[in-house]
């Protein structure tokens, strides 16, 4: 199973001490365990820049869509056995600590199918 893991900061998250930051460790890790596909930080929202369509029209908008004090840091992408496993990667990051993590398995696109009958499937209906 693959999961994208979103690496969150989280201002009411304990405060971050660089001496305890094993990041380095963490990627050398789970790059050599063969869990970890890539996964690179981001720039702050600030640098962000939000695209939308309305009305046949391309509209940008510097910096978030949502404003928050929680903002997504960084991502890896994870190619796990399972959840657990993927939960067991992800509470040895060192932001589990000093932010939190989100992880979401990835769910195929197939263009050939109508989105509503999968999730229907999916569902059990």
């Amino acid at each position: 199973m693959q999961f994208m893991m979103f690496v969150v900061s989280d201002p009411a998250a304990e405060p971050y001490i660089p001496e305890q930051d094993n990041i380095a460790e963490w990627v050398a890790g789970t790059t050599a365990s063969g869990t970890r596909i890539t996964g690179d930080r981001l720039r702050p929202p600030a640098h962000a820049t939000t695209v939308r369509v309305r009305h046949g029209k391309v509209l940008t908008r510097d910096g978030p869509f949502a404003e928050s004090k929680e903002w997504i840091a960084g991502f890896d992408l994870l190619d796990c056995a399972s959840l657990e496993q993927a939960i067991a990667i992800a509470s040895r990051h060192p932001m589990a600590r000093f932010g939190s993590i989100e992880l979401r398995p990835f769910w195929p696109l197939d263009v050939e199918e109508d989105p509503r009958q999968r999730e229907a499937r999916e569902a059990g209906e």
